[in-house]
């Protein structure tokens, strides 16, 4: 038997899947992997995480607003949100409430007389509480979102890496084995690849998800802000300003 063909069948085989490549890849792009891994794990929880919290906001903020709705005066009001379960809109709609009524004692009691309106200072006042209040829901409801921004642009990154080096444990290969043959130079390649798909595989769904709940936390602090002014209103509209 030749020398050539003793070298051809000392070759390892060809991998035959992805599943081939990852177990025969090198411990460098299996440590890359396996950040991956975790990253991609991470990113999947937080996903379904936050797709919860938004879905409970919506339904909440549905029915705090037909509450909200049905209410002739700022005390009906009141009185319906406390028989509904805690949301970030009735949160806001409490602080304001607690604060008017620290300013008037008793004013929103059933049957209470008429009361001074407020002063353009207290006015002031109470919407640097209501603004203070949706910061805090705002802030609430964005916790995580920052995490999955981070692996979403470090994940293209990560797989780059394992790209390069796998890049450079292949040419070190083609070095060694002394020979350009493609069968030589493929499977180095494919095995350097690899994590640039994984990579890309990591960070798609992150950066969708994470541009989809950025759109609804706009959504729900624009509604905040919005019931805020509102209330203010409501307080102008009984004489209560």
């Amino acid at each position: 038997m030749s020398l050539a063909a003793l070298a051809l069948l000392q070759q390892p085989a060809a991998p035959q899947s992805i599943v081939d490549m990852i177990v025969g890849a090198t411990p460098s792009t299996q440590v890359v992997l396996g950040v991956l891994g975790v990253f991609s794990l991470a990113s999947w929880w937080m996903i379904f995480h936050k797709w919860r919290q938004f879905r409970d906001v919506r339904r909440q903020g549905d029915r705090f607003l037909e509450h909200m709705e049905r209410a002739q005066r700022l005390e009906d009001a009141y009185k319906a949100i406390l028989t509904l379960p805690d949301s970030p809109y009735g949160r806001v709609f409490r602080q304001g409430v607690n604060f008017f009524s620290e300013l008037r004692p008793g004013a929103l009691r059933q049957g209470a007389p008429p009361s001074q309106g407020l002063s353009l200072t207290q006015l002031e006042a109470l919407r640097l509480i209501l603004e203070k209040e949706e910061a805090e829901e705002r802030d609430a409801l964005a916790r995580g979102l920052t995490r999955l921004a981070v692996i979403g642009s470090v994940s293209p990154l990560l797989g780059l890496l394992g790209t390069v080096i796998g890049i450079m444990n292949a040419f070190l290969g083609i070095t060694a084995a002394g020979s350009t043959n493609i069968g030589v130079v493929a499977p180095g390649v494919a095995d350097a690849l690899i994590t640039t798909v994984a990579g890309l595989f990591v960070a798609i769904p992150a950066v969708m998800a994470y541009n989809f709940f950025v759109a609804r936390l706009n959504l729900v602090s624009g509604e905040l802000e919005g019931f805020s002014s509102e209330f203010i209103g409501t307080l102008a509209r009984e004489g209560r300003v």
